[in-house]
């Protein structure tokens, strides 16, 4: 078992984030592992790019240093904020120290050894830092670009969550559902599936939703990175399974059947992004259709990061329930 210990200054100061390279790197871990799959349809379109950037570029040194329960920090390091952007993740790459990357490369290679000889002039190459922020910029560009609208709302939605139960019930209500492996006990947060005891030191724990990161947990725990706890986001399904469940009738009949689907699927907080992808509607009609709700009193938003969350009015719930959400 995995234990942080924590002490109330570390209630002070854990914190949320948002991580594009995390993301990236889940990203990278199924294409390259299989386990556990991406969805069929969302597979078949990312493939074919995925393998002619291993052809094309260094990533194949990247993947290497991908062991089932280890991964180089220095190329996915923790990010700083809500705020956190892809152009920052890659210039802390490319400001790793050489003395850092050679550490924890040599322990990826001892957990998982590679006789690829491209891959190990990479990774001896001076410059490796840069090497592969480039080959994990071209990733990201080809990958993870086009859907990331899509995949912060979902996180920045699941924020949102954590943080309503942080302010009604304190830490212990924010991580309780957080992972089924994950739990809060004793003063200390518990994670089974790892081992090792370590005290926060008052430095508080970083917490970081991700997308592609489902359904398993993961954590930094070697310096100089920050104790970080990186979890399955909320709202993945939705993502990946977009909704053509018609709405009530008498909803529909009420409102219109696309702002029928709006208010249910506002169950939760959302964007107009995810609302567009989830109910596979373009997002301009998405805006369009929710300034009629909000004008009606049956929406209201507020800005979460750089994202606009939507979210139902006690009206807005009473017709959705009435309606037999």
């Amino acid at each position: 078992m995995l234990r942080f210990v924590v002490g109330r200054d570390d209630l002070l100061n854990s914190r949320f984030a948002l991580s594009p390279i995390v993301e990236l790197e889940n990203l990278l871990r199924k294409l390259n592992r299989r386990h556990p799959p991406l969805p069929p349809d969302w597979a078949a379109r990312v493939t074919p790019a995925y393998e002619r950037l291993r052809a094309e570029t260094a990533l194949d040194a990247v993947l290497a240093l991908q062991s089932a329960r280890y991964g180089p920090a220095f190329v996915v390091q923790p990010p700083q904020s809500m705020t956190q952007t892809i152009e920052q993740d890659l210039a802390a790459i490319r400001a790793t120290p050489l003395a850092q990357a050679r550490h924890e490369i040599d322990e990826c290679l001892s957990r998982q050894p590679t006789s690829d000889e491209r891959v190990l002039r990479v990774l001896r190459d001076p410059a490796v830092a840069t090497i592969l922020a480039d080959a994990m910029a071209a990733a990201w560009h080809e990958l993870v670009a086009p859907d990331w609208p899509a995949l912060r709302a979902v996180l920045e939605r699941d924020v949102i969550h954590r943080g309503s139960l942080l302010s009604a019930g304190g830490w212990s209500a924010a991580f309780n559902g957080l992972h089924k492996r994950l739990r809060w006990h004793d003063g200390a947060i518990e994670l089974f599936g790892m081992n090792g005891t370590h005290a926060l030191d008052g430095a508080g724990l970083l917490l970081v939703p991700s997308v592609y990161g489902w359904p398993k947990a993961g954590a930094y725990l070697d310096p100089p990175w920050p104790k970080t706890l990186v979890y399955p986001a909320r709202g993945t399904a939705a993502l990946w399974e977009p909704s053509t469940a018609a709405p009530p009738d008498a909803l529909a009949s009420l409102l219109g059947r696309t702002r029928a689907r709006l208010l249910v699927a506002l169950s939760e907080p959302a964007s107009t992004t995810q609302l567009a992808k989830s109910l596979s509607l373009a997002t301009g009609a998405v805006g369009d259709h929710l300034a009629v709700l909000r004008n009606a009193g049956l929406v209201t938003r507020a800005r979460a990061g750089r994202s606009v969350l939507y979210r139902r009015t006690p009206l807005g719930d009473a017709l959705a329930a009435t309606a037999g959400e």
